[in-house]
């Protein structure tokens, strides 16, 4: 990014944004003025993507999204480097299993739902607790349309985005009326995260769309900066489907 806006005055926290759908949302943030922190699993990536992004307003903080220790250290990190932390957006995740549901490892599904839900209500508490609780501010959870409707093959992945979604209305329930808490439900975006959904075959892929192409990272960006502003100030516990109209398709046989 070459030519910066003015500062804001608003800090961000966005996990797993050294590449992909966080990366995406943290340069739109940056993008109107926002200092943001962004944390990842691998170091070198995560050193990488802040000096693309301006090491001058980003810093990151690498460890994995489901360590306690963590999930304090980046949030204490945000506060030292930029005294206040307005915005959470919760986009670790993983999906390391594809097959049927009924032959899934217990423990695999463990692992999806400490690294996709567990995670984000811990640092939604962290985030909490260190500033939204007196200060305000507003969440968002990268969710799935896996989330909203069966996803064979993909269906403890699927499972644990329908319980990041109700994660998502209970805390804003709960942490009303400082803070607001959404969710975007994406389809299928181009990230390495998504390649084995369209590699190889990304016109077919498409042409399921009525958009007629996948999603990019910008478009989930753009979303997440809606929730994130003002002009969002009367929205909570909502989940925004941004699927290239995909819904459009259900029942159409």
């Amino acid at each position: 990014m070459t030519e910066l806006p003015e500062l804001s005055g608003k800090a961000a926290l966005v996990t797993g944004g050294s590449r992909g759908i966080g990366y995406g949302v943290a340069e739109a943030l940056v993008a109107r003025g926002d200092r943001v922190c962004i944390t990842g699993r691998n170091e070198d990536a995560l050193k990488e993507a802040v000096e693309r992004l301006g090491a001058d307003r980003v810093i990151g903080v690498a460890g994995k999204a489901h360590d306690l220790g963590h999930q304090g250290e980046a949030v204490e990190r945000t506060m030292e480097a930029f005294g206040r932390v307005d915005f959470l957006v919760n986009n670790a995740g993983t999906n390391p299993v594809f097959g049927p549901i009924a032959d899934l490892d217990l423990d695999v599904a463990r692992k999806v739902f400490e690294t996709n839900v567990i995670s984000a209500l811990g640092f939604a508490q962290k985030t909490w607790h260190a500033w939204q609780k007196d200060n305000g501010g507003a969440i968002v959870n990268i969710a799935s349309i896996a989330g909203l409707a069966p996803s064979p093959f993909i269906g403890a992945y699927g499972v644990s985005k329908a319980a990041m979604i109700n994660l998502t209305q209970q805390l804003a329930h709960e942490f009303a009326p400082r803070v607001r808490v959404n969710a975007i439900a994406p389809a299928v975006v181009k990230t390495k995260f998504a390649q084995a959904l369209y590699e190889g075959r990304e016109a077919e892929a498409a042409a399921s769309y009525p958009l007629g192409r996948l999603g990019v990272p910008s478009d989930i960006g753009g979303a997440a900066a809606f929730l994130t502003s003002e002009q969002s100030d009367w929205v909570t516990g909502q989940t925004l489907v941004v699927d290239g109209g995909m819904f459009l398709n259900a029942g159409v046989g």
